[in-house]
């Protein structure tokens, strides 16, 4: 079981968050489900993702670097993978902050591609495989 059970966002324009994140959560293996005014996005032994509307509109988009969210990765299994999916992503409207490649700061295994939504949401896709498997 996953240490954390879900993981909510707050979003500007759900119906608008949701055609960016929905290709990547499908590509991911991700079953979505919408409700009156949320989408989530759930998968067996995984954290489920869902999308909210603010409480107040007009109050985004989220500024990277502020107090707050900072970014979400999702590891993955190749660095074809990170490719691949930064690809979806792209497709979707995500705005690339850092095309995909080695992070040797992190370790020299790790690769990665970081993408920013219409409301300054930012993921990340990583592969970093354990050192004996590289």
């Amino acid at each position: 079981m996953p240490i954390f059970d879900h993981l909510g966002i707050t979003v500007e324009d759900v119906p608008g968050a949701t055609v960016q994140f929905d290709p990547i959560m499908a590509a991911l293996g991700y079953t979505r489900a919408d409700a009156d005014t949320s989408v989530s996005w759930w998968r067996d032994g995984e954290t489920e993702l869902i999308l909210m509307p603010p409480r107040e509109g007009g109050s985004g988009p989220h500024v990277h670097g502020r107090v707050g969210w900072q970014h979400l990765a999702f590891a993955v299994d190749s660095r074809d993978e990170v490719e691949r999916l930064h690809g979806i992503a792209l497709a979707a409207g995500w705005t690339p902050v850092r095309a995909p490649k080695e992070y040797p700061r992190f370790t020299e295994r790790y690769y990665a591609s970081f993408l920013e939504d219409a409301n300054g949401i930012r993921i990340e896709f990583m592969h970093n495989p354990p050192r004996d498997a590289a």
